[in-house]
C-alpha cells in the first residue's frame, strides 16, 4: 500500500503504512500539514547487522514470530496437532468511527486478526484493540494477543506498585536490556500491579519531557512489559494474561482484547493528564460526572464498623448533616448475621437484630435530612458462614474436591453461572426497588485463588460476568451511581469506570499517605473520581495522629468525604471541618472540570499541585517530612496563564501562624497580594515554614487579563 494511513485528532498526526503486507506505526508526533507527504519512507530503513536474519528484527504494530521477530510476539497460540507459527499479511483496511481497522489473515493457520486503531478528536488518546477469530475446523488455543505492539522511543520507565492501604506507588529506571514485565493475577486490578505505565525520555518530570503513557481498560489479570531487543529498539506491550488454556476458540469463534489506551505528551506528566483526564470526562464516562456536582458523603466504617445500632447511625447522620454531608452511605455490616468480616456475605438483607423493621427507618431519616442513602455490597462473594453457601456450596468458583486458601472468610461465587449471576441480582434488585437507594459502594476483598468453572478456567469470564451484572442492576436502575472498591483501590481501571461514578483510592485515609497515593492516582484519573475522605485523627491503617486540617485539604481536591465519628470530634474540629466542606462546595465546579497541574515542591519531603481553570485556581503544599532546609523556597506556580493578574489568598490560614516562624510574609497572615501568572511561575508564592504534617493551601481568582 503507498498511501499512509493517517489519523488525526488533539493537536497529533497518527501515521500507520502497510509494508510487505504487515503493518508499521510510521509516525505518532505533532500535527503535519494536511495533504503533503510527511517524509520520503526510505528514512525508516534500517541497517541490518551480521548475525541476525538477512531482513533484520522484524518489529512492526503486531509483530510474530514467524516473521522473523525474536523477541516477546503480539501473538502466541497453538493447535492440537502442534501447529504454532503465524505469518499473518494484511489483507484490507477499513474506516471505522474514530479510526481505521487493519484485517490481516493467514490461511495456513486459519488465522483471522483485526486491529483497531482509533483517535480522539479533542484530546489525541489512541485506542488499539485487537480480535483473533479462528476460521479452521480444530481448536485454536490462544495464549497470548495484545491490542498491539507500540515502538517506543525512550528507555526510562514510570511503574506502579503498591500493596493495601498503599497503593499507586511509583518506582522509576531506565531500562538497559531484555523484558521488564509486570503482572497481575489476582482476578482484579490489584493493589500491586495495576494496569498502567508511562514510558519517557530520561529524566522527565511533571513539566518537561517526552513521556508516553498506556492504560489497559480491563479489571482482571493482565500483563505490561517493555522489551529491548537485540538491535536497541525498544517495543511495549499490553494485554490480558491468560490461565493455560482459558481461551481455546472453536471453529469461528472469536477472542476480543481489553482497549489498550495510549497517549503522548512532549511536556511531561502534566501534558500526559492533559490530555488523559478529558478524556476520561467525556469518553469513558460519558460525561455524567458533569450533570450534577459530586456529593460529599459520610461513610459509616471507620465510625461504627460492625457495630450497627440505629439510634447512633441516626445521631451520626443527624451531625454529617449539619457539617454538610449531601450523601450516606451505610458501610459493611447491615446484612443478616453480619458482626464480623468472616461470615454472611451472600445474604443480602437486613439483620433483623440491628435492623428490626428492615432499613426503611434509617433510609427514611437520612433522607429526611436532605441526604441521599447509599448501601455497601460485596455482590462477588460469598463466606463459608452463609445461608447462600450451605444452601448452594457448588456455587463457589472453584475446582470441585479441592479445597481451597480463604480470603477473609469468603469464597468467590461463580458469576459465570446464569443461575449464580440471577440470584446475586434478585438480592440486589429487591433492596433498590425496596428502598431509595442512591448509590452502591461495589467492594471486593478477596483474590481469585481458583479461578476455575466447568472444568475450565474462568477468570476472564468472571471479569466479563462482573461487568454483565453491574450493567444489568445499572439498566434496571438508571439513576444508581456506583463506587468501584476492591480493598481500597485495588479495580481502578477505565473499563470498570465506564460503569462506575467513583474509585475508592485507598483504605488509608492517613493524609500523609493520601498525599502521595492521591498524586500518583491523578496522573491517570481525574480528581472527581478519586474518593477521598477525612478520617479519624488516629489512622485505622497507620495509627498516625494528623490534624484536621490537613486531613480536610487533603480530602477537599477529590470526590470529597467524611469516615469517622463526628460526633467524637473537639468542637473547634467539627467547626473546621464544616467550614472546608462548605469551601470544597463552593470550589467542586473548578476542583471536579479544571486542569490538574502536579507541581515541583519547595521540598523534596512535600507534595504539590493545582487545579487550574480560566478565571481562577486553588494550589496546595502538603509537607509530608521534616523539611531539609530551615525555610522553604518559593512555590514557582505552572500552569496559570501569563498574562492574568491574579489576588492570592491563603485558603487555611493556620491556628498559632507564629509557631515555626519569626516573621510572616504578607499572604501568610491572611492578607491578599496580586500578581501575573508570569510572576508567579518565574518569582513564585511565598511558603509558609511548614512542618511535617502541615499543608497551606492557596486560592487565586483572576482580577484583569
Amino acid at each position: 500500500m503507498n498511501e499512509p494511513l493517517r489519523l488525526d485528532g488533539g493537536g497529533d498526526t497518527l501515521l500507520m503504512g502497510v509494508r510487505g503486507g504487515r503493518p508499521y506505526l510510521d509516525y505518532w508526533g505533532p500535527s503535519l500539514p494536511a495533504g503533503l507527504a510527511a517524509f520520503d519512507v526510505r528514512i525508516l530503513d534500517r541497517a541490518t547487522p551480521h548475525g541476525m536474519l538477512d531482513a533484520g528484527e522484524a518489529l512492526d504494530l503486531f509483530p510474530e514470530n514467524g516473521c522473523g521477530f525474536t523477541g516477546r510476539g503480539a501473538l502466541e497460540l497453538s493447535r492440537p496437532g502442534g501447529g504454532f507459527i503465524t505469518q499473518l499479511v494484511h489483507a484490507a483496511s477499513e474506516a471505522i468511527e474514530g479510526g481505521v481497522r487493519l484485517r490481516m489473515a493467514d490461511v495456513l493457520a486459519g488465522l483471522e486478526v483485526a486491529i483497531s486503531v482509533v483517535i480522539d478528536p479533542a484530546t489525541g488518546v489512541v485506542g488499539f484493540r485487537s480480535t483473533a477469530r479462528n476460521v479452521a475446523d480444530a481448536p485454536l488455543r490462544l495464549d497470548w494477543l495484545s491490542p498491539v505492539a507500540l515502538p517506543i522511543a525512550h528507555d526510562e520507565v514510570l511503574s506502579f506498585s503498591g500493596r493495601w492501604a498503599r497503593e499507586f506507588t511509583t518506582h522509576r529506571f531506565r531500562h538497559a536490556a531484555g523484558v521488564w514485565a509486570t503482572e497481575n493475577r489476582t482476578g482484579r486490578t490489584s493493589h500491586h500491579s495495576p494496569p498502567f505505565l508511562v514510558v519517557g525520555e530520561a529524566g522527565f518530570d511533571e513539566h518537561h519531557g517526552e513521556v508516553l503513557g498506556l492504560h489497559l481498560a480491563w479489571s482482571g489479570d493482565h500483563r505490561l512489559f517493555v522489551e529491548r531487543l537485540r538491535d536497541g529498539r525498544l517495543q511495549a506491550q499490553a494485554g490480558e494474561l491468560f490461565w493455560p488454556g482459558e481461551v481455546i476458540l472453536t471453529p469461528g469463534e472469536l477472542y476480543e482484547s481489553p482497549w489498550l489506551y495510549a497517549a503522548r505528551s512532549a511536556c511531561g506528566l502534566n501534558g500526559l493528564s492533559d490530555r488523559l483526564h478529558p478524556f476520561v470526562r467525556r469518553t469513558i464516562l460519558g460525561g455524567r460526572l458533569a450533570q450534577r456536582p459530586r456529593l460529599v458523603h459520610f461513610n459509616t466504617w471507620e465510625a461504627v464498623y460492625f457495630r450497627h445500632d440505629l439510634e447512633e447511625l441516626k445521631a451520626l447522620a443527624d451531625t454529617a448533616a449539619d457539617v454538610g454531608a449531601e450523601r450516606f452511605v451505610l458501610d459493611d455490616g447491615w446484612f443478616r448475621g453480619r458482626n464480623g468480616d468472616t461470615a454472611a456475605l451472600g445474604d443480602w438483607t437486613p439483620d433483623p437484630a440491628k435492623y428490626p423493621t428492615g432499613l426503611a427507618p434509617l433510609v427514611d431519616h437520612v433522607r429526611g435530612l436532605g441526604l441521599e442513602f447509599g448501601l455497601w455490597i460485596e455482590p462477588e462473594m460469598a463466606n463459608a458462614d452463609s445461608d447462600l453457601l450451605r444452601a448452594h456450596p457448588d456455587w463457589v468458583l472453584g475446582e470441585p474436591g479441592r479445597t481451597q486458601p480463604l480470603g477473609r472468610g469468603q469464597y468467590v461465587l461463580d458469576l459465570t453461572r446464569p443461575e449464580v449471576a440471577q440470584e446475586i441480582y434478585r438480592q440486589i434488585d429487591s433492596l433498590l426497588r425496596a428502598h431509595p437507594i442512591a448509590y452502591l459502594k461495589w467492594d471486593m476483598n478477596r483474590d481469585l485463588t481458583h479461578p476455575a468453572s466447568g472444568g475450565r478456567p474462568g477468570s476472564r469470564a468472571q471479569v466479563l460476568a462482573v461487568y454483565a451484572l453491574m450493567d444489568r442492576l445499572r439498566a434496571a436502575h438508571p439513576r444508581l451511581e456506583i463506587e468501584s472498591c476492591a480493598s481500597g483501590g485495588g479495580r481502578a481501571d477505565y473499563e470498570v469506570l465506564r460503569r462506575a461514578e467513583r474509585i475508592w483510592t485507598s483504605d488509608c485515609n492517613d493524609p500523609v499517605e493520601r498525599q502521595s497515593i492521591q498524586q500518583a492516582f491523578s496522573i491517570f484519573f481525574p480528581p472527581e473520581v478519586m474518593g477521598a475522605h477525612v478520617g479519624p485523627a488516629a489512622s485505622h491503617t497507620t495509627a498516625r495522629a494528623s490534624s484536621l486540617d490537613l486531613r480536610a485539604m487533603t480530602a477537599l481536591f477529590g470526590h470529597m468525604g467524611i469516615e469517622a465519628d463526628v460526633r467524637r470530634f473537639p468542637t473547634e474540629d467539627l467547626a473546621a471541618l464544616k467550614s472546608a466542606i462548605g469551601q470544597h462546595k463552593a470550589l467542586r465546579g473548578l476542583l471536579h472540570t479544571g486542569r490538574l497541574v502536579r507541581q515541583t515542591p519547595p521540598d523534596a519531603g512535600a507534595v504539590a499541585f493545582a487545579v487550574v481553570d480560566s478565571g481562577q485556581a486553588v494550589a496546595s503544599v502538603a509537607q509530608l517530612d521534616t523539611p531539609r532546609t530551615a525555610a522553604a523556597a518559593p512555590l514557582r506556580l505552572q500552569g496559570l496563564d501569563a498574562d492574568t493578574t491574579y489576588r492570592v489568598r491563603r485558603l487555611n490560614p493556620p491556628a498559632g501562624p507564629r509557631a515555626a516562624m519569626k516573621t510572616i510574609p504578607s499572604l501568610l497572615t491572611g492578607e491578599a497580594v496580586e500578581a501575573t501568572g508570569r510572576a508567579l511561575a518565574v518569582v513564585g508564592l511565598p511558603m509558609p515554614i511548614l512542618r511535617a504534617g502541615e499543608v497551606a493551601v492557596f486560592h487565586l481568582t483572576s482580577v484583569r487579563p
